[in-house]
């Protein structure tokens, strides 16, 4: 089995490690939930005046994120025994996905920048690693180098702003620079553009407009890695932008930005989710939309709100892309147009999706309610636009994922989905279990009194939160659960239709302005090295050959010959180094002869 499965105990001791860190997390929370922080210092280098440390900040909301992080993995490598059961890459597998949970828990715990960027990195390479996973699939190729690049341009941007706020602050401590905001007074524009700098790695996490593509890229990967990856990987960047948001509050204009981004991606998103037709992309652009609400919760400090929606999101997330991931698996399409009528044959997994889908969007009294309740209630008075853009973000999410379900589960059983049983075991367990987590994640967060009273709440802010998920859900059925409109529905205007379905047309830019930019410069560079500095370098293996070659034919053999070459060398040479001493001297006899002529 080992020969054609790779090493399973790998996997199975990955497994029980992942589930020792969950405990202890757990455990931990009781224990340091309404204590002060503890704050860890470990020396790393220091050189030329410069000291790097490895900071480490022990918190009940750090230790928290651990917990979900090692829960979410543990779940993830249950349902990958099943999902990967006869795949060659196991150990390999298991491996990665140990390196995603050990990163982001190190994130979650650091308290410095730079170990912040160090360990981001090390996610875009688990990204590539992982999605590449089948390498003989030209298309999973692809996808790897291209979620790969996406992120490195936001990884170079962020680089420059974790280099440039050092020589203003003189830390990278996320502690100190909360103290150093309280006094700083810099540049408006250079802090701006440091801000602009430290916002944009960020966002190639957590895959918003521009850098968006990554996520539908890395789709090509295993379904498994994809629960990681769509819960609690792209929450990487929003969990850096709350620790870096004292510093953004330094600068109007990028909190403005954070907004703006958050709002273009989140409606954008929202609204190409819903052209789609493989499942798998449905999902990646609801979380770039989802992941632009938390923009917009940070750019305008909402820091409890933005942590809120991270928590809601990654189970929620989670959950649906294990309920579809069974699709994937056992079916011959990923194409939603293409099957229907599994709510008779995969009803756990049909149930699973409901929850899920309810536990994203404002359905109270599930998690994404509350989140969005509190970030909306906290915009009304001040920014009632923003609250629009929630509301509809959640009105247009809410008639996504009633898209999916009615294509997938509702209707007629289709040739594609007519033998398309439900998964066993390994991969339902997960799927129950968290399931449950959604649906008693309120009773989670109350028990911690995370929760606002129902008296305290804003009736009105709440009353639209659950009638724009009702609208939603309600259109979404009727279209896409009903026999009244005719499949596969079509929008009037096919440009518009196409504008959607093909994401703005952002990879023909792509083409069009970065890639044939590299593409060009790379041209030139390849003219610029050929012609000139090998041409150089050539030019002067051709003297070189050809002095060779002529002193070649010039030697006799003679011992008389070159000693006599060697004294004619050494007597040049002499009379060169010499030359300024006696030249001189000659130049003054000439003058003397040439004054003793007569006249």
């Amino acid at each position: 089995m080992n020969r054609l499965t790779g090493p399973r105990p790998a996997g199975y001791a990955n497994l029980v490690m992942t589930f020792t860190s969950f405990i202890h997390s757990a455990l931990a929370l009781t224990g340091t939930w309404n204590h002060p922080p503890q704050e860890i210092f470990i020396p790393w280098l220091s050189t030329a005046g410069l000291n790097i440390s490895i900071d480490i900040e022990v918190t009940s909301v750090n230790v928290a994120a651990m917990t979900v992080v090692c829960g979410l993995n543990f779940l993830a490598q249950i349902y990958a025994i099943g999902y990967m059961e006869m795949d060659w890459g196991w150990g390999r597998f298991f491996s990665l996905l140990g390196l995603f949970e050990g990163g982001l828990c190190c994130l979650a715990l650091s308290n410095s920048l730079f170990c912040s960027y160090v360990v981001l990195e090390i996610l875009t390479l688990g990204t590539y690693l992982l999605v590449g996973l089948w390498f003989s699939q030209p298309l999973v190729v692809t996808g790897a180098r291209d979620a790969f690049l996406t992120k490195r341009i936001g990884d170079l941007i962020l680089l420059m702003g974790v280099l440039g706020i050092y020589p203003l602050a003189q830390t990278w401590n996320y502690t100190d620079l909360a103290q150093w905001v309280q006094t700083a007074n810099v540049n408006p524009t250079i802090i701006s553009l440091v801000c602009l700098a430290l916002i944009a790695g960020p966002m190639g996490k957590c895959a918003q407009f521009p850098l968006h593509l990554w996520l539908d890229e890395a789709m090509e990967g295993p379904v498994p890695s994809t629960i990681l990856r769509n819960s609690v990987v792209v929450a990487s960047g929003a969990w850096v932008l709350v620790e870096l948001q004292p510093v953004f509050s330094l600068s109007p204009f990028v909190s403005s930005a954070m907004v703006a981004v958050g709002s273009v991606t989140a409606i954008g998103a929202s609204l190409i989710a819903i052209a789609q037709i493989d499942v798998k992309r449905c999902q990646s652009y609801s979380v770039s939309a989802y992941m632009g609400l938390i923009f917009i919760a940070v750019g305008t400090q909402q820091n409890e709100a933005a942590l809120l929606l991270v928590l809601s999101h990654a189970l929620s997330a989670a959950l649906l892309v294990m309920s579809t991931g069974g699709i994937v698996w056992n079916s011959i399409t990923q194409d939603v147009t293409q099957l229907g009528g599994l709510w008779s044959r995969r009803p756990i997994s049909g149930l699973a999706f409901i929850v899920g889908a309810l536990g994203l969007i404002g359905f109270p009294p599930l998690g994404s309610f509350w989140a969005l309740l509190k970030l909306a209630d906290a915009l009304w008075t001040t920014n009632p636009l923003l609250v629009g853009v929630i509301i509809l973000v959640n009105a247009l999410t809410a008639f996504s994922l009633t898209r999916e379900f009615g294509l997938i589960w509702g209707g007629k059983a289709k040739q594609m989905s007519e033998r398309s049983p439900e998964v066993f075991w390994p991969m339902i367990l997960p799927m129950v279990i968290l399931a449950g987590f959604v649906l008693h994640l309120p009773l989670i967060l109350e028990s911690f009194s995370l929760l606002p009273s129902w008296a305290v709440l804003n009736k009105d802010v709440a009353l639209l939160l659950i009638w724009s998920s009702i609208f939603g859900v309600s259109i979404g059925g009727v279209i896409y659960l009903g026999d009244f409109i005719p499949k596969p529905v079509k929008l009037p205007l096919q440009p518009l239709q196409n504008l959607l379905a093909y994401d703005f047309y952002t990879p023909k830019l792509y083409r069009a302005s970065i890639v044939l930019g590299v593409d060009l410069i790379s041209k030139l560079t390849d003219i610029v090295d050929r012609f000139v500095v090998d041409g150089i370098v050539n030019l002067f293996g051709l003297i070189s050959l050809g002095g060779g070659e002529g002193l070649k034919y010039s030697n006799s053999g003679q011992t008389q010959f070159y000693a006599l070459t060697i004294l004619l060398g050494v007597s040049l040479l002499g009379a060169f180094v010499t030359w300024q001493f006696w030249g001189d001297e000659f130049m003054h006899l000439m003058s003397a002869s040439v004054s003793l002529l007569p006249q």
